[in-house]
């Protein structure tokens, strides 16, 4: 029989169950208890925290996400960490709003019923769920489906469709080289019909309510897919609020949903879109934006004299949010008004 041990969270108060067989991270996704997390996979230090008291063991993690110097002083990374005895943990960064909205993880089954090429290397992905699934604007899911060959991939991937609609999920997915999913998708070794298995959700980078000044969106890429659901459930929560949403992309080619943006701003004139074109120096007909997204946010917060007011809620490649992130402290945002999802190519099973 499993052994059962308690894990008890400082400052917070919140105690819960955890198996000797599974990580803290997963018993507290388990029990619907939103701890911070990225990865979950022991490479990107989200999830870190302070060990107080009790006996674990950690399974492998990168040295760029616990060092040396961390680990002997007590950190480790609740990802990667099994429990043999009660714990005390004390939580290095927490979100009382997160903590308070949590939903249990949950495992899933549905089919793909549509899949379109948006653009030569982005992909939008619908699936049909057998029950509903509840999750907060922004969050991702595991999908899990077999390829023709009968090979099995897992990959991470946010959801681009509102949480009103729970049982057919939209994606928007980037294709990499090397990206095993997208290019089965492509090459037909994942069909329309395809059976999958979705465990989720996960994410702390959801629409947060009830709170003063602009809404910032930045996307990139497949960023587009957790930025547009998050645009669209605050338009249906008729909260007003200006929206400032950026957009980074190559060329025009790469812009995507631009007819239904142009509709949603046509009806919503609080919400303003801006392209940003990395590599237009040919086209001389772009009167927009140019340069990479973060320039481009630098600007526009200087010229609107936004000084740490607002949320931001940035999505895309790791190089983005990682230039994009200075810009913000520069413009005084504080850490709990700027909300980050870092889509890394695939490490493992994971890679939005």
């Amino acid at each position: 029989m499993t052994e059962t041990y308690t894990v008890r969270l400082q400052p917070v108060g919140v105690e819960f169950e955890v198996d000797e067989d599974e990580t803290i991270l997963d018993a507290a996704f388990r029990q619907g208890i939103a701890l911070p997390h990225g990865c979950k996979e022991g490479q990107c230090s989200a999830c870190k925290c302070v060990q107080l008291d009790g006996e674990t063991e950690m399974l492998k993690y990168s040295t760029f996400a616990l060092n040396e110097m961390e680990k002997d002083s007590g950190h480790i990374l609740m990802c990667r960490t099994l429990a043999y005895s009660d714990v005390d943990i004390e939580l290095l960064n927490y979100d009382e709003e997160a903590l308070s909205k949590s939903i249990p993880v949950r495992q899933f089954s549905g089919k793909i019923v549509d899949f379109q090429k948006l653009t030569h290397d982005i992909r939008g992905v619908q699936i049909e769920l057998d029950v509903p699934l509840k999750f907060w604007a922004g969050q991702y899911v595991d999908i899990t489906v077999k390829t023709e060959k009968g090979e099995e991939i897992t990959r991470s991937f946010s959801m681009a469709n509102p949480p009103s609609e729970t049982q057919e999920l939209g994606f928007i997915i980037k294709k990499y080289p090397d990206g095993r999913f997208s290019n089965e998708l492509d090459d037909g070794g994942i069909k329309a019909g395809a059976d999958v298995s979705i465990e989720g959700p996960y994410g702390m980078c959801f629409r947060r309510e009830d709170r003063e000044g602009p809404v910032i969106l930045v996307g990139a890429g497949s960023g587009m897919s957790p930025v547009w659901s998050i645009l669209n459930d605050h338009v249906a929560s008729g909260e007003d609020r200006p929206v400032y949403f950026f957009y980074g992309a190559r060329t025009r080619d790469d812009l995507i949903l631009l007819d239904r943006i142009d509709a949603l701003t046509a009806a919503h004139p609080g919400i303003e879109f801006i392209p940003v074109l990395s590599h237009a120096d040919d086209d001389a007909d772009w009167t927009g934006e140019r340069g990479f997204v973060h320039e481009a946010v630098d600007r526009r917060l200087k010229a609107l004299g936004i000084d740490g007011d607002g949320d931001v809620y940035a999505c895309g490649p790791p190089p983005m949010i990682d230039a994009l992130t200075p810009v913000l402290f520069m413009h005084d945002f504080d850490t709990d008004r700027i909300f980050f999802d870092k889509f890394t190519p695939t490490s493992g099973s994971s890679g939005h």
